[in-house]
């Protein structure tokens, strides 16, 4: 009888993932026998797709169910719950159990980058993954700003007074083109960049250059222009894949137990830069 285990990545639409690829080399590295699918489940059809994914032996969680799994689990972590948003799902004794390691990756990717998280830091976007670096960034004690466009303004507030509700930290909203200058850190959470619209940029040029570091949590493609700028600029500079790769690493760590160091996940990410 075969041991082998399951996981899987739930979303809608999945399209291209690099999660297969990042969790094989990570179950390869600890000699781990396991597969890891990709499992595409509209919104409509969550509730009734749960009693399969109980079947697995845990799984990721991605747009747009990181908040819509939430009334399905038995119990959160302290930053799922923080945050409002799940992504990786521990299956124990039957219990769905919900935990967020997007916040372990993005901290992880930071420190290796040698960037601190800390000073006036300023955010673009206030989605999913904005949340998460905005309540990190709180927890950090940084000044945070967020750039939007003016569409986002009403989201923004409402997660502006969330932030303050929860950690009694005030945050400031200013638009993406006149966002101002000389931040210690930029961060990116906006799609801006991303493949296929690599001539986009979310800031103006001027912002860029002016700041202390630059963190863009795009990774397709592995320069986004923006980064190309901060590159240019002689700025400290990370994209997302180490920030991915960390984030799998640790959800890895919930299911299974294993634990991987710098050296592991450099490898990993030497890996998949080289078969892209």
């Amino acid at each position: 009888m075969s041991n082998k285990k399951s996981f899987g990545l739930i979303g809608f639409p999945l399209g291209h993932s690099m999660s297969p690829r990042i969790h094989s080399e990570l179950f390869k590295l600890k000699n781990v026998e396991a597969d890891y699918s990709l499992i595409e489940i509209p919104p409509k059809k969550l509730a009734q797709s749960l009693d399969e994914l109980l079947k697995l032996n845990g799984f990721n969680v991605t747009i747009p169910h990181k908040t819509g799994i939430i009334p399905a689990l038995s119990s959160l972590s302290d930053k799922a719950e923080l945050f409002g948003a799940v992504n990786t799902v521990e299956i124990k004794e039957g219990k769905a159990i919900g935990h967020n390691t997007d916040c372990i990756g993005f901290l992880k990717a930071l420190e290796a980058a040698k960037i601190k998280l800390e000073g006036n830091v300023l955010i673009c976007g206030c989605g999913g993954v904005s949340r998460m670096f905005a309540y990190e960034s709180a927890l950090k004690g940084a000044d945070i700003t967020f750039g939007i466009r003016k569409t986002s303004l009403e989201k923004c507030r409402a997660l502006c007074n969330e932030i303050k509700e929860k950690l009694g930290v005030k945050s400031k909203i200013v638009y993406l083109d006149d966002a101002g200058e000389n931040y210690d850190l930029i961060i990116n959470g906006t799609p801006s960049g991303m493949y296929p619209d690599v001539d986009n940029c979310p800031l103006e040029r001027k912002t860029i250059e002016t700041s202390r570091a630059v963190f863009d949590s795009i990774y397709n493609p592995s320069e986004t222009l923006l980064l190309k700028i901060a590159r240019q600029a002689g700025i400290k500079h990370q994209n997302g894949l180490s920030m991915l790769v960390w984030q799998a690493a640790a959800a890895e760590e919930i299911w299974l137990g294993t634990k991987f160091g710098v050296s592991d996940i450099q490898k990993i990410i030497q890996t998949i830069t080289n078969y892209e």
